[in-house]
């Protein structure tokens, strides 16, 4: 499994692969030991990990999910000592040791609760090899998608764009 193709739903707990997309949607299977297929409709918020990053105050602006991943990894090899309901200040001070840069006025303790609970469900699943540094992953945009969603976008904009194919005869 490759890190572009986990994502996360709004309103339910828990990290979900992609798997296809559908005319409505997205289809999703959890990554617990349930394996339980869902189907995300457009209204929906499916966020692609790949696609997160966290506000910096330097000129780049911000760094992926994954690169963070990667501190915490190295940094903590896995035992961090905290969890989501840690104490904010505490949460706060831990970011600050893996990412001494991070903007405190965009990064919310809400924020920093998800980059732990995703990285430890990630370690739980048995996906740390996801943040080796050796682990090959998409450096393009258009590689970084899941197959799926950038199918679902090609599909939308197809149809809109639909032209008749019937010749008329005069």
């Amino acid at each position: 499994m490759k890190f572009t193709e986990i994502a996360a739903l709004s309103g339910k707990g828990g990290l979900f692969k992609v798997i296809n997309p559908t005319r409505t949607g997205v289809i999703l299977e959890s990554l617990d030991v349930s394996k339980k297929r869902i189907i995300a409709g457009t209204s929906a918020k499916v966020s692609v990990l790949s696609e997160i990053s966290i506000y910096i105050l330097d000129e780049a602006e911000s760094v992926p999910l994954l690169e963070v991943f990667r501190v915490i990894h190295k940094t903590y090899a896995g035992e961090i000592g905290l969890d989501k309901k840690s104490d904010p200040e505490e949460l706060k001070s831990f970011f600050k040791s893996i990412l001494p840069n991070y903007d405190v006025d965009r990064v919310y303790v809400s924020d920093i609760k998800k980059v732990i609970t995703w990285y430890q469900s990630l370690l739980s699943l048995e996906l740390g090899h996801l943040m080796e540094e050796d682990a090959p992953e998409a450096n393009t945009k258009e590689e970084a998608k899941p197959q799926g969603l950038g199918v679902l976008e090609k599909g939308k904009v197809k149809k809109k764009n639909e032209k008749s194919t019937k010749s008329t005869k005069r």
